[in-house]
């Protein structure tokens, strides 16, 4: 069973709010469990999230979702260690809909070693934005105890 990496102590920036709007919009919506909020970006074609975990994290699954109409065409997710350049570990084609989506998991991608590389900094990119905004309703890192190895 999977289970949720951010925290209390997880601190997160995100590349906009629309029109500044953070009471209405703002970050901790993606983080609040409820369908009905949602972090919304400004105009963009390009947007990001970065989540910076209090120590090093293992990631072996990411959890998106967007509001339908409002998703990255083209997203990828990287890391680093602290003060370290972000590193890839993975591009990921989200579907547009509303639903939860499982971006990647580490069964899937077992054989890619950046895949189960630990690291503090976490990017998600998301480019090709609909209608050159995103709007998240959910975002999760999760990681597994119990990692099948896919040969």
């Amino acid at each position: 069973m999977a289970e949720s990496l951010i925290c209390n102590n997880t601190q997160s920036r995100v590349s906009s709010v629309l029109n500044r709007a953070v009471k209405q919009f703002g970050k901790k919506f993606m983080f609040d469990s409820d369908e009905e909020t949602c972090w919304n970006s400004d105009q963009g074609e390009s947007q990001w999230v970065v989540l910076e975990f209090p120590q090093p994290v293992k990631v072996s699954e990411l959890r998106l979702q967007f509001q339908g109409g409002f998703s990255g065409k083209s997203c990828k997710l990287q890391g680093s260690a602290k003060e370290e350049d972000l590193k890839h570990i993975v591009d990921f084609y989200p579907e547009d809909n509303n639903c939860l989506q499982i971006s990647f998991q580490t069964v899937q991608y077992y054989s890619s070693p950046s895949v189960i590389t630990t690291f503090c900094h976490f990017c998600i990119r998301l480019d090709k934005c609909m209608y050159m905004v995103t709007i998240f309703s959910q975002i999760e890192l999760l990681h597994s105890q119990l990692t099948l190895l896919v040969q």
